[in-house]
């Protein structure tokens, strides 16, 4: 099992891979395996400059255990949900505009894709209790309370947080989350939609098409994306350097 510093810097790279990034705003955390706290994305960075020396340890009283850089504000988003979620092992949250946007409709998201298949029955809750950061115990608290057992919450005003038994459900249902938004945004602006999945049929796409190993399967593409994207640019410096 790679070290959870591995990880989060896997996830980060995947995450601005995928269009996710929102300049050094938006994070991902792991759970400590020996119950220290989440491993996380430290703040002052964007998911793309992230290596595993800047991961940082938080506790759930927000100390730093270990690393040197400094802790986001909304620590409690991944302490808090895991304090309430023993079967969650990671949390990711980002601000894409798509999350907003959808977020602001009072519409239920509808499994127009294989996308939202995951949100579907029962729906994706939404946290109003605010807009602002979830900067405090409390507040993270309420947060894991709306997520309930489900796959992500979205958060109107902010944007979305999701959460997985691993690092690679809890990306991949960010990635699906973001794309079930647009998708259904675009059939809104086309009049519609007028078609979507039933329960049964959503039911059974969650283990057909989002079982554990096509999640996984979509991890390792991002993450070769991701690899790919990184050497690119740095070829791109290295001849300009030379």
């Amino acid at each position: 099992m790679p070290h959870p510093r591995r990880l989060v810097t896997q996830a980060c790279h995947v995450l601005a891979a995928a269009g996710l990034g929102d300049l050094v705003w938006g994070h991902a955390s792991v759970r400590d395996p020996d119950g220290r706290g989440v491993w996380m994305k430290p703040s002052g960075w964007g998911f793309e400059e992230i290596t595993e020396d800047k991961v940082i340890l938080v506790a759930r009283d927000g100390t730093i255990v270990d690393g040197d850089g400094a802790r986001h504000l909304e620590y409690p988003i991944h302490t808090e949900i895991m304090a309430a979620r023993p079967d969650v092992g990671a949390v990711v949250h980002t601000h894409a505009p798509t999350l907003a946007a959808f977020a602001s409709l009072e519409v239920e998201l509808k499994p127009l894709s294989h996308d939202a298949v995951p949100f579907a029955y029962p729906q994706i809750p939404r946290f109003t209790d605010t807009g602002a950061l979830i900067a405090g115990p409390e507040l993270g608290r309420a947060l894991a309370r709306c997520l309930g057992p489900a796959n992500g919450v979205l958060i109107p005003n902010h944007g979305a947080v999701t959460a997985g038994p691993d690092i690679q459900s809890a990306v991949m249902y960010a990635v699906l989350l973001e794309r079930a938004c647009r998708t259904q945004l675009m059939a809104i602006a086309a009049h519609g939609p007028a078609r979507w999945s039933d329960e049964l049929e959503t039911r059974f796409k969650r283990d057909q098409v989002w079982n554990p190993g096509q999640l996984h399967a979509g991890w390792e593409y991002l993450v070769r994306k991701a690899s790919e994207a990184f050497w690119s640019v740095s070829r791109i410096h290295g001849s300009t350097s030379a």
